[in-house]
């Protein structure tokens, strides 16, 4: 599909959205974003971008960007949730030359791949609240919350959690909820803190933490095991007092950094299938999914950003170079099984996080010594993850 001056419209500008409509745009497509919110903005959080989600930020053109908005990690530690104590650190200097594993904040990654959205020509319509997806006619038809319609010829699906793009193509499904909750909250970091992801790992629940902008934050997500449901939301406030007494019994350490947790928000983790189907040709248009609406993942491996880049990337690249029917099989044929990989294996950490009694102390004797006997064997596990960089094939 030859996508010079095609006119594509995007639902939503978070990360794959955002990646989207830049992607497109370079390749001459003349994109709009529609978004809902009354600007592009997120919700304080921090998040990781792997070297296979930098590849992608690099060949947008991006890489100083990057650089300069976010913190090179030197480490991943998993640590005792109870005294602190190191269990196995994966050395992030034992890379790939040229490969870098960021920390960054939320914002400031949607704020750099909106720029450059924009300055390649990309509209961003702010205000545009999408009630429903309709893929009935000849195009797909969209319908705004005051009632507008709109009938775009390609219509690119970021549109998150609850898509109305997803629900369109697969039906609606219901989420289950995987009985965790998760806090996450900024807080000022220490002098001198360490670019390192620390992960605190107790009997049934977990906390994870990094610093962000030059060291003067820190993010922590803190994921509990409960029966009683939350939300499945970004935005609910909570009581930082429920998330202290859910850690009371981690380390001095751990308390330090709750001590100071003042705006925290919560949200439930659901496990939604990776979609059956990415992408459907119309008689006179065609539509496609990608990101969250695509494969929602557990934020147990910290690929959520990194899978919207490479599929946005990928989707984009296929669209320019295949006939429109060809590029949407393309895309999900490469990108469904690698997805479905990344989510089963978040699902496993979830399970390996929050082991206790003698099934815990056995594994963690087991990665301790593994650690010392080959270093570089842990890190390696991950060759699959964060060697591939999908804008090489």
């Amino acid at each position: 599909m030859a996508i010079a001056g095609q006119q594509i419209t995007v639902l939503g500008a978070g990360v794959g959205g955002l990646a989207a409509a830049l992607a497109l745009a370079r390749q001459g497509a003349e994109v709009t974003v529609l978004e809902q919110a009354d600007a592009i903005r997120e919700i304080g959080a921090g998040l990781q971008i792997s070297p296979n989600g930098a590849a992608v930020l690099r060949d947008l053109g991006l890489g100083p960007a990057l650089e300069a908005a976010s913190l090179r990690a030197a480490a991943v530690e998993l640590r005792d949730g109870r005294d602190g104590g190191l269990v196995l650190r994966l050395d992030l200097a034992r890379l790939r030359p040229g490969q870098g594993y960021h920390f960054l904040h939320r914002a400031d990654l949607i704020d750099l791949l909106a720029k450059a959205a924009r300055a390649a020509g990309v509209q961003i319509r702010l205000l545009q609240k999408i009630d429903s997806v309709d893929l009935s006619g000849a195009r797909p038809r969209l319908v705004s919350a005051l009632g507008a319609e709109s009938q775009p010829a390609l219509l690119i699906g970021a549109d998150g959690l609850h898509s109305h793009t997803r629900a369109a193509l697969n039906g609606r499904t219901a989420p289950f909820f995987t009985r965790h909750v998760a806090w996450r909250c900024l807080i000022p970091a220490e002098a001198g803190a360490r670019p390192v992801a620390e992960v605190h790992m107790g009997a049934g629940r977990h906390l994870v933490s990094y610093p962000l902008r030059g060291g003067s934050l820190r993010n922590i997500v803190a994921i509990e095991e409960r029966s009683a449901w939350v939300e499945e939301s970004w935005s609910l406030r909570d009581d930082s007092m429920e998330m202290k007494l859910a850690f009371a019994d981690f380390s001095p350490r751990v308390q330090g950094w709750l001590e100071q947790a003042q705006d925290v928000y919560v949200w439930g983790l659901f496990r939604h299938p990776v979609a059956e189907v990415w992408g459907k040709v119309l008689p006179e248009g065609a539509v496609a999914i990608l990101g969250d609406a695509a494969h929602t993942t557990l934020p147990f491996l910290a690929q959520g950003a990194s899978m919207a880049l490479e599929d946005a990337w990928l989707l984009a690249d296929r669209l320019a170079k295949l006939p429109v029917a060809e590029a949407l099989s393309a895309y999900q044929t490469a990108r469904a099984p690698r997805c479905a990989r990344i989510v089963a294996a978040a699902n496993g950490n979830a399970r390996a996080y929050h082991l206790s009694g003698l099934q815990r102390s056995i594994a963690h004797a087991g990665l301790r010594l593994g650690g010392m006997i080959a270093p570089n064997l842990a890190l390696k596990r991950f060759d699959w993850l964060y060697d591939f960089d999908v804008t090489q094939g």
